[in-house]
């Protein structure tokens, strides 16, 4: 593993460590992540829960998506940017914003989930996996 990941809110009451490489890196342009993100899509990386550690109090906000999925979505109630987002029903993973990293350059994309929702004036790499919705696991 390279150097931990590091992050947080941009008033810095929320920190958190990650000592783990991401599961999966990836833009997602769903309704939900447009309305949290403020445009086109959301960019999230996806590690293991059981290797972060955070230090300060969220506030979170629960949205179901279109396939019953409930994500609890983490944000600072000091200076209200999103920083992480966790799955009541999937317990075992932590999804963090890329724009919370202290190092953004660290985010990769690998694929694009829920292009189905997206617009054309969102330009996201061509070269990207696309998927209508979730990719199947």
């Amino acid at each position: 593993m390279s150097e931990a990941y590091t992050g947080g809110c941009a008033c810095g009451a929320i920190r958190y460590q990650i000592s783990a490489e991401p599961v999966v890196m990836l833009d997602c342009q769903c309704r939900q992540c447009q309305h949290e993100s403020g445009t086109g899509h959301a960019s999230h990386l996806t590690f293991p829960r059981a290797r972060v550690k955070v230090e300060g109090e969220a506030t979170f906000w629960d949205a179901t998506g279109d396939d019953g999925t409930v994500k609890s979505r983490a944000f600072c109630p000091t200076c209200g940017s999103p920083v992480y987002m966790i799955f009541p029903d999937m317990p075992d993973y932590f999804v963090v914003r890329a724009g919370s990293l202290d190092d953004p350059g660290r985010y990769k994309p690998q694929l694009v989930s829920w292009a189905a929702a997206g617009y054309a004036w969102d330009h996201l790499d061509p070269a990207l996996p696309k998927f209508d919705k979730m990719p199947p696991t």
